[in-house]
Formats: structure tokens, C-alpha cells, sequence
């Protein structure tokens, strides 16, 4: 029997190092918190406020943006503490790739004909919001 959230196939990434490997060996790659792609496959995705449906899944991005000068185990960091909220006993971590098919209304991807690159263990989401405490300057405004 799996681990709650291991998709078969795929590896199983225990680490941000993990991740950052991953993510600085295949792009454009992203996060989705969700039961997984067959329950993804089996629903429509829908803006819960509006109610307006979605074209895609919505996702969050792991490839870093260019500007981006930091390390890339930071901007993981932040990108998993983005969505972290959403992680439950039902809905976990999981990696992936496809079409970008617009975005949704927090301006996040909305993916097509998407495919399972890999899952993260839970204990990752973790040690993402641990690295983003040491590294970011959270709330900081700009002021």
C-alpha cells in the first residue's frame, strides 16, 4: 500500500532539494494542492466565488520567473506556502506540467492536457514554510 499522497509512477520528492532538482532539470513545471490527477480528471474546475467555471486546473508556478536572483529552494518555498492552506488529509502536493489554458481569478495558470511529474510528501510543505520564515520578510509591504 502507498503513502497518502504517492502517485504511482512518479517519484516521491521528501525534500525542497528534491524539488529544486526536479524543478531545475524540467520546466515549466507547478504545484497543485489537490486529491490528485484521476480525481482532478473526474471534476470540473470552478472559481468558488463567482461560480463561473474554469478552463484548467489551477496551479501555481515552480520554474522560477527570470528576474528571479535568489536561490531557487526560496522561491519554492514561497510557492508551496502560497497554496499551503488548501493541503488536507484528502488534498496533498503534487507536481505537474501541461498547456496553460488562461489563468484564473488570482491571476494563477490554469492548465490543459496536464501530466503528473511527481508528488511531495507532505513533510515538504513544512520545511517549505520553515525556509520561507528564515528567509522572507513576510507582511512587508514596500513602505
Amino acid at each position: 500500500m502507498t503513502e497518502p499522497g504517492m502517485l504511482p509512477g512518479v517519484p516521491h520528492l521528501r525534500s525542497i532539494a528534491d524539488l529544486a532538482q526536479l524543478v531545475e532539470a524540467a520546466s515549466p513545471l507547478y504545484v497543485r494542492f489537490s486529491a490528485g490527477p484521476v480525481a482532478d480528471a473526474a471534476t470540473v474546475s470552478r472559481d468558488h466565488e463567482s461560480g463561473c467555471l474554469l478552463p484548467g486546473l489551477s496551479v501555481n508556478p515552480l520554474t522560477p520567473e527570470p528576474w528571479w536572483d535568489r536561490q531557487v529552494e526560496h522561491w519554492l518555498a514561497r510557492q508551496l506556502c502560497q497554496y499551503a492552506h488548501l493541503q488536507s488529509p484528502e488534498r496533498y502536493p503534487w507536481v505537474l506540467t501541461g498547456e496553460i489554458a488562461g489563468r484564473g481569478p488570482d491571476c494563477e495558470p490554469l492548465l490543459v492536457r496536464t501530466t503528473a511529474v511527481a508528488s511531495i510528501d507532505r513533510s515538504v510543505v513544512d520545511e517549505a514554510a520553515a525556509t520561507y520564515e528564515r528567509v522572507f520578510r513576510a507582511g512587508a509591504d514596500g513602505r
